[in-house]
């Protein structure tokens, strides 16, 4: 039996006319010589917003990269908002897992949301008035504000998914690949959060999201891709509770409660393998 319901990679708009935000075919890609995903071919409209789950190393990390340009494919083409990735790149706001952050370097809230502005003010030129503005908006709207100033790794866990949601913001972008952007926080934490990104959806933007929380990726989001290796489905978010494409996703790995909710038994801390070189920064206590 197939299960695939990845969207068609034919040319012009999909999905009641809106245009194409991501499109790959025939992708595959990875690290070194090792095939991370194979033959993915997904057609994700503009203002999506997606949420992309299967279990540990399963290749979710792995697409984001793909999408963003960080990876480039063996085989394939990749086409982000009309474009190259790299071509579109000042469009896209990639976040990565929190694990990758060292959280002692010395820099501040502000100075962390401030990057997301790099790539717009320009290498050797300092913020302006419009740049400022947009940290403000953009910590303002995450409700991070108030500590502009304090160290990043002085924050908890909760705040420093705020923060980079505040960064991503800051640029402006029309697509955002974000690497588990509410695992691991409080409920208010991640209702706020959501609340944001679905706001971000609703203006034409594009939300691309990796997660292992299948409650949630049913409940907040509007799409859902499964992924392990290879895309084994695409479609609407309430086929997070479909048990044969759970099981062709997860195997074993998924229990599915009686009451039509999903729970992930996974460890939801995880990466796929990484290239040499890259180095991992896990939380320390508080």
């Amino acid at each position: 039996m197939t299960i695939a319901h990845a969207a068609p990679t034919t040319d012009g708009p999909v999905d009641g006319g809106r245009p194409a935000a991501v499109r790959l075919t025939g992708v595959s890609t990875g690290y070194g010589s090792r095939v991370a995903l194979a033959d993915v071919d997904l057609v994700i409209p503009a203002g999506s917003l997606l949420a992309v789950i299967g279990p540990n190393g399963a290749g979710k990390s792995t697409l984001l990269k793909t999408i963003a340009g960080l990876l480039k494919p063996f085989a394939g083409t990749v086409e982000v908002l009309g474009g190259p990735p790299v071509r579109e790149a000042k469009r896209i706001a990639y976040v990565p897992q929190a694990e990758l952050v060292d959280w002692a370097f010395p820099v501040t809230v502000g100075d962390v949301v401030m990057m997301g502005r790099v790539a717009l003010i320009g290498i050797g030129r300092s913020p302006g008035a419009v740049d400022r503005d947009a940290v403000h908006a953009a910590l303002e709207t995450v409700g991070m504000l108030p500590m502009v100033d304090r160290q990043i790794g002085q924050l908890s866990g909760g705040q420093r998914r705020r923060v980079f949601l505040a960064r991503a913001m800051a640029a402006r972008p029309d697509l955002y690949l974000l690497d588990e952007p509410v695992t691991g926080v409080d409920v208010t934490t991640q209702e706020d959060l959501m609340a944001i990104l679905e706001a971000e959806s609703e203006l034409g933007r594009t939300v691309i999201a990796t997660t292992h929380d299948l409650a949630s990726a049913a409940r907040h989001f509007h799409q859902v891709a499964f992924i392990n290796g290879r895309v084994v489905a695409f479609g609407p978010a309430d086929l997070v509770m479909d048990p044969a494409l759970l099981a062709a996703t997860y195997g074993g790995h998924v229990i599915v409660l009686a009451a039509g909710e999903g729970a992930i038994i996974d460890d939801a801390h995880h990466h796929d393998q990484a290239p040499a070189g890259e180095r991992h920064f896990h939380d320390e206590p508080h």
